[in-house]
């Protein structure tokens, strides 16, 4: 059973940063490992869309209105993937989640989403 846990949102005044991490594990004892992931926001009313995303290559794509101040990254021998989040706006305010394809040595690749977790910015 693979779990995808978010962590790192909070609360945070414009300017400032955030670390977003998404961290996969299982319970029994698999080898784990993210292939691939991508960051998603959604904003109150509003649709969840991309933020952020990588592969085993390395990242692959990012929202216009981030590229710049948000970097992907992977670590942990790929059982974690983070998302940098500096000089924060107010319109960066959402839930964010996490989508990934995770590689365990018990049951292959399947694709897990994480419960997503808040981060508000300050004016």
């Amino acid at each position: 059973q693979v779990q995808l846990v978010e962590s790192g949102g909070g609360l945070v005044q414009a300017g400032g940063s955030l670390r977003l991490s998404c961290q996969a594990s299982t319970t029994t004892g698999s080898i784990v490992r993210i292939n691939q992931a991508t960051w998603y926001r959604q904003a109150p009313g509003s649709q969840r869309e991309l933020v952020a995303s990588i592969t085993g290559g390395g990242p692959k794509d990012y929202a216009n209105d981030v590229k710049g101040r948000f970097t992907i990254s992977r670590e942990n021998h790929a059982t974690t993937v983070n998302l940098q989040m500096n000089s924060l706006k107010s319109e960066d305010t959402a839930v964010y989640y996490c989508d990934a394809d995770v590689w365990t040595s018990m049951s292959g690749t399947q694709n897990y989403w994480g419960q997503g977790t808040q981060v508000t910015v300050s004016s």
